[in-house]
Order: structure tokens, then C-alpha cells, then sequence
């Protein structure tokens, strides 16, 4: 049995057929999925989502949080709404959040974004949010490898408790020992898969195993044979099969040990 610990099910591709997606996900062999929020209105449907399919043949949890490229978006009134989402049961972390340098640099998005100081400081401001909860963070990185983990090192800092994982890890194997250090876990998505990820494939085989958690980040990254096309917790298995091929193990003691890390992670609880 697996885990897809990241995968936006509120997003609008789900919403015409998502009690068949989750059919399709727990025949695959998918017993629960997490939902991150991305803005307080996301993290409301996440939350929503996981109180109604809590029995589902594929269970839903949710994580609420800003991204940070809608950091601007974060005013105490949104950090007291997170904070009570956050209470609800099928709460099992403070996410997604973190740190984003690319899109700021793209001028011609074509939609407004946060910048850097606003991210930094939306960022501290949930990971204090999710250590008064005592709740894992679920983390976004792209382009920003050194300052989260500054930020990182400093909310860790006398505090073994508090952890988190990296999701879609992007930092190459360069990066690896420095985020390990941390204790964080490591979330591996559909581009294992690809033939030409040769850096993630070196992480896929150099991660510590009771340090890997699996994800499809649905509908984005999706995994070959399906790349290019919605994904979904079903395609979970094309990343845990390329993984435990890299690694030279059965796919089904790559399953049982990342179900495993899941529940230490996130403390998931059954319906």
C-alpha cells in the first residue's frame, strides 16, 4: 500500500470526476492521499475535501498554507483562519509553503507574485504557526536552496521535535547532505521517471530509505508513460516502481517503508 503525500484534489481538473479518481487510486493500491493548500481559499477546499472523503477507499488529509508566491496574501486575519483550519482532525501539517525565486524573475507571468522579502517573512510566519500546532511543514523550493534552509536551520535550532519535508525535491544530489542534516524527509514526484532526470535519479539511489516519501504533486508532474496529461494518485506506482528500480529493492518494501514514514511524518489517523 502507498502514500500520495501531495496532490491538489481541490484543483479545478478534479471536479467533475474525483470519487473516480480515488476509485482509481485505491485499486492502484493508494490508501490515502494529503491535499495541500496553496491560498486560504485552497487550503478551506483541502480541509473540505479530507472531512468528506475521510472514509473514502482512498482516504483524504489535508495540509492548509500559503504559497509563497502568494505571500503577500498572508495578513493576521489569514494566519488566524490557518490556525484554525489547522485544529480540525484531517489537519496533518502546515503547507505548502515556502520559498519560490523563479517566478518573481519572470516578468511576463502574466499574474502577480510575491517577492522574495515577502516570501522569507510568510514563511517564518507559518513555520512558527506550525510549531506552536506542533504539526510537520510541507515545503516548496525552487531556486531558493540556500535561504530555506537558513531559515530552516534556525527554526530547527534546539527544537529536535519540529521537521518537515521537502516536497518535489529540486536540489540535486549537491544539496542532499545539507537537507538530511536537517532531518527532513525527501518527496519524490513523476520526473524520477524521466530518462533524462539523471540528477534525481542519483537522489532516487542515494536518499536514505526512512527518509523518502512518495508524491504525484496531481494534477502537475506527471509521471511517464502519462506525462503530459492530468496526473492523479493512481500514477503514484510509476514513481515507486522507477524508485525501487534505481535502488535495486521490490517495489513492495520501497511501499512499506515510505507508508511508514508517512504515518511517523504526519501522524495520520484513520476515518
Amino acid at each position: 500500500m502507498l502514500v500520495d503525500t501531495h496532490a491538489h484534489l481541490q484543483h479545478a481538473r478534479f471536479a467533475d470526476d474525483l470519487g473516480a479518481v480515488l476509485q482509481r487510486a485505491a485499486e492502484n493500491g493508494i490508501k490515502a492521499a494529503i491535499v495541500p493548500g496553496s491560498t486560504l481559499e485552497d487550503s478551506r477546499a483541502a480541509v473540505a475535501l479530507a472531512e468528506r472523503y475521510a472514509s473514502a477507499p482512498c482516504m483524504l488529509y489535508a495540509a492548509v498554507g500559503i504559497h509563497p508566491t502568494a505571500a503577500d496574501d498572508l495578513t493576521p486575519a489569514t494566519l488566524a483562519e490557518l490556525q484554525e483550519l489547522a485544529a480540525r482532525p484531517r489537519v496533518v501539517a502546515i503547507g505548502e509553503i515556502g520559498l519560490d525565486y523563479y517566478w518573481p524573475n519572470m516578468p511576463k507571468r502574466g499574474w502577480p507574485c510575491a517577492e522574495p522579502e515577502q516570501q522569507r517573512a510568510a514563511l517564518e510566519a507559518q513555520l512558527a504557526l506550525a510549531a506552536d500546532l506542533g504539526l510537520p511543514v510541507i515545503l516548496h523550493d525552487r531556486d531558493a536552496h540556500a535561504d530555506i534552509l537558513d531559515i530552516l536551520r534556525a527554526w530547527m535550532r534546539g527544537h529536535p521535535e519540529r521537521n518537515g519535508t521537502l516536497h518535489a525535491y529540486a536540489g540535486g544530489p549537491a544539496l542532499l547532505a545539507e537537507a538530511l542534516a536537517l532531518n527532513l524527509y525527501i518527496g519524490m514526484d513523476g520526473p524520477v521517471t524521466f530518462e533524462k532526470a539523471t540528477g534525481l535519479h542519483e537522489v532516487a539511489r542515494q536518499v536514505p530509505l526512512d527518509r523518502l516519501l512518495l508524491e504525484t504533486d496531481a494534477p502537475y508532474l506527471t509521471p511517464h508513460p502519462y506525462r503530459g496529461q492530468r496526473n492523479e494518485p493512481a500514477y503514484l506506482t510509476y514513481v515507486a516502481a522507477s524508485i525501487a528500480t534505481r535502488r535495486g529493492i521490490p517495489v513492495d518494501t520501497l511501499a512499506a517503508t515510505t507508508t511508514a514514514n508517512t504515518h511517523r511524518l504526519f501522524a495520520l489517523i484513520h476515518p
